[in-house]
């Protein structure tokens, strides 16, 4: 993935936008890439059919899948 300092916003913003046309590029602040810039197209593509995040109750989970998120927490947290 090609990488652009956070600065160069500003003084080049042609280049990133041409480069995101052809493949995601990571904007970087502090050498650490912190951003993403991609195409509307590839956006739209990584996002489709995903609905919003949505919420839900543990208390609704099917006892069988409630005992499997019991196991597995308690293998986590004993380092299992």
């Amino acid at each position: 993935m090609k990488e652009f300092a956070a600065a160069e916003m500003n003084r080049s913003p042609a280049d990133i936008f041409e480069a995101a046309t052809v493949a995601p590029v990571a904007i970087t602040k502090h050498r650490k890439p912190r951003f993403v810039v991609m195409s509307m197209e590839r956006y739209e593509t990584l996002t489709e059919g995903r609905a919003t995040q949505v919420a839900v109750s543990v208390a609704d989970m099917p006892p069988e899948l409630g005992a499997l998120l019991d196991k597995g927490l308690e293998d986590h947290f004993s380092g299992k």
